[in-house]
């Protein structure tokens, strides 16, 4: 039986000795939802999906998943797991795998349905030690979906798969919320967060620094890039013009962060030999970028 909130956490921190790894978390997913986890390394992302599942106790605050403890989830089957590595014995063929996963449930799906979900149906009878990265990852999924979980908790989902398998992977996962599935997803492809998620969570510090959907998200940023090819650019000079917050080069083409493009504009075309001109709005990446520089300035 589910409940209106699939994931509560209130108050949760964790530290490792000196290491301060969350630092007071709330969050809370409602069921249906897919959450996109984000932020750089040593962020919390990891901890916190620990605590999640039930793998790391926090040292304050509560975790609950769907009105209990993460442990009783698990059992009961209302939780699915796809971490990025483990869980593979190499040896064995991709049905025997995800058959031996689906006798510890209680009500599996059928290992063909599953495989067919996860899009290797026809490597049932192939060997893990003989699968690309990505098929592994396929197989990790069908483990994942074979209890009939209500939630999804993915981890680097999409590591070591091609574009076009990433593609296909993400075609899969929204069959699964199609069905009312809710996800909660870490990912470092913010366009994937971008495109599939209905909420970005930003981690930094062991704190949530951003919450809403990527729209929210990147309006929180204001400004915009100017990509131009200028030969011979003075960087100083247009470091320092008013509302450029960052500028890049890639040989003659310059990239310009601006919270005043219309003067850095005008600056360009009057000053400067500056052609092939495009000016776009922030964006995931971006804000991402823009919400950690001021972090790091608070702090």
């Amino acid at each position: 039986m589910t409940t209106q909130t699939a994931v509560s956490l209130k108050g949760v921190t964790k530290k490792y000795g000196a290491v301060l790894a969350v630092a007071g978390v709330d969050l809370s997913i409602r069921t249906g939802e897919v959450v996109a986890l984000l932020g750089p390394n040593g962020a919390g992302k990891s901890t916190t999906i620990e605590m999640l599942l039930g793998l790391v106790r926090p040292d304050q605050g509560s975790v609950q998943v769907y009105g209990g403890t993460p442990v009783d989830a698990i059992a009961q089957g209302q939780v699915g797991v796809m971490l990025q590595s483990g869980g593979i014995i190499e040896d064995a063929k991709v049905g025997e795998l995800v058959n031996l996963v689906a006798g510890l449930h209680n009500d599996p799906m059928p290992v063909a349905e599953a495989l067919d979900r996860a899009g290797i149906g026809d490597l049932a009878d192939r060997k893990m030690k003989g699968l690309s990265g990505g098929q592994k990852q396929r197989v990790r999924f069908a483990m994942a979906i074979i209890p009939q979980p209500d939630l999804i908790v993915l981890d680097e989902p999409t590591t070591g798969m091609d574009v076009e398998a990433r593609r296909d992977f993400w075609a899969s996962m929204h069959a699964e919320t199609a069905r009312g599935r809710t996800v909660l997803f870490a990912t470092h492809y913010l366009e994937e967060a971008d495109a599939y998620a209905d909420r970005v969570v930003l981690m930094r510090n062991g704190k949530v620094v951003a919450d809403g959907t990527a729209a929210q998200i990147k309006a929180s940023v204001s400004g915009r890039t100017i990509r131009a090819t200028v030969p011979g650019a003075d960087l100083a000079t247009l470091a320092s013009l008013p509302g450029v917050r960052n500028v890049e080069t890639r040989g003659d083409v310059v990239l310009l962060q601006c919270a005043d493009s219309d003067d850095t504009l005008r600056y360009l075309l009057g000053n400067t030999r500056a052609h092939d001109i495009e000016v776009t709005s922030a964006d995931l990446e971006d804000a991402v970028l823009a919400i950690g520089a001021e972090q790091e300035t608070l702090a």
